[in-house]
């Protein structure tokens, strides 16, 4: 998973206000039930010592979203008086959050990133005669994503009508312009939806490439949703799965641990390789948990299992901090990628990999 969408949270020093907030609007008047989450949060954030600027801030933001329907939250970040970063959460917290910290607490709105699969969605609807292929139309719906986060924020949307005389030949064309958007969002899957016929035309006149990418679905097929195309069949379709980079990554780490080639595991080996900026990409098998701490100094590679161990480097008053906070701190700030891989699938040493850039030469310190 790559988090170059979090690199706006770590263009200011901190600290940060960092706000998980149901904001959905299925509810009976939502705006007030909105500002009610909001004054709880505001009065925690005060006592952890926000100031009235950066309160300001994040109150001009709590419930901006309002375009969005039904079940959603927010993810809302500002430092400095600033706001940093409003992120829109597929889903509502499991539970309505504040902190005011050095680091931004930016773990949770990664969890509702994952597993991040590139898709395209397609619903195409036949209207005429169930006999007659010769009149009528076919309607075509597509739209590319990366779910789930897609859920509330869907990505480039295609609309096609044609004849249903045409739709042979109209659906060649329409094929290769699949293809090439498929490649282009480098999608894992497309998945089809709606008549059978007119899909079936459409599926059997697509480049085998993107053809082997197909997932049939059934099920309701609304298209104005303000929601994702599809979405509760994405749900069911994704769910458990890995994005196919992030597979890809998996099997590397996994051939290069069986010949010794440029990899770590245990947190303090990814921690040293996080130090010298070797990462290229961190395998954890979950998230870190709450109590885990790091050492941290201001720099993003300066982290640490220990103080004395930044104090060694000439680090002047290390702090403590929620190991996740400084981990993707780091991962940010030298383009490293982040996949959560299930136990299963790859057991790791105190759940933690590394994917090196480069192999230390012998005799490298740790």
């Amino acid at each position: 998973m790559r988090l170059s969408f979090l690199e706006p949270l770590y263009t200011e020093p901190g600290p940060f206000a960092s706000v998980y907030l149901d904001t959905s609007r299925d509810v009976e008047h939502p705006d007030r039930a909105i500002a009610q989450r909001w004054h709880r949060l505001r009065e925690k954030l005060s006592r952890q010592g926000a100031d009235r600027p950066l309160l300001g801030v994040l109150e001009e933001a709590v419930g901006a979203d309002a375009e969005v329907p039904g079940m959603h939250g927010q993810a809302i970040f500002a430092a400095n008086g600033s706001l940093v970063l409003d992120g829109e959460l597929p889903s509502p917290p499991a539970r309505d959050s504040a902190r005011y910290g050095t680091l931004p607490e930016a773990m949770p709105l990664i969890n509702q990133h994952l597993p991040e699969i590139p898709y395209l969605a397609l619903v195409v609807h036949y209207g005429g005669l169930p006999t007659a292929e010769t009149h009528g139309w076919v309607k075509v719906e597509a739209e590319s994503g990366t779910w789930p986060a897609s859920a509330v924020t869907p990505g480039e949307r295609l609309h096609r009508r044609v004849p249903v005389a045409t739709w042979h030949h109209s659906a060649a064309r329409l094929g290769h312009l699949l293809d090439a958007w498929a490649r282009r969002t480098h999608a894992d899957a497309l998945v089809v939806a709606g008549d059978q016929w007119a899909g079936n035309v459409l599926v059997r006149r697509l480049p085998h490439a993107v053809r082997d990418k197909v997932i049939r679905v059934g099920g309701p097929t609304p298209t104005d949703t303000g929601r994702a195309l599809l979405e509760p069949q994405l749900g069911s379709v994704f769910r458990g799965r890995m994005a196919a980079h992030d597979q890809d990554l998996v099997n590397i780490f996994i051939g290069r641990r069986a010949l010794g080639g440029p990899a770590a595991e245990g947190l303090a080996a990814a921690v040293a390789a996080l130090q010298r900026g070797q990462v290229a990409a961190l395998l954890l098998n979950h998230p870190p948990d709450a109590s885990l701490r790091l050492w941290t100094g201001p720099h993003p590679t300066q982290l640490a299992l220990t103080e004395e161990e930044l104090l060694s480097c000439g680090v002047r008053a290390p702090r403590e901090e929620p190991a996740d906070e400084a981990l993707v701190r780091a991962l940010v700030a030298t383009a490293a990628e982040l996949v959560v891989v299930p136990e299963d699938v790859l057991g790791l040493d105190g759940g933690v990999g590394a994917l090196l850039r480069y192999a230390d030469r012998p005799g490298t310190p740790a």
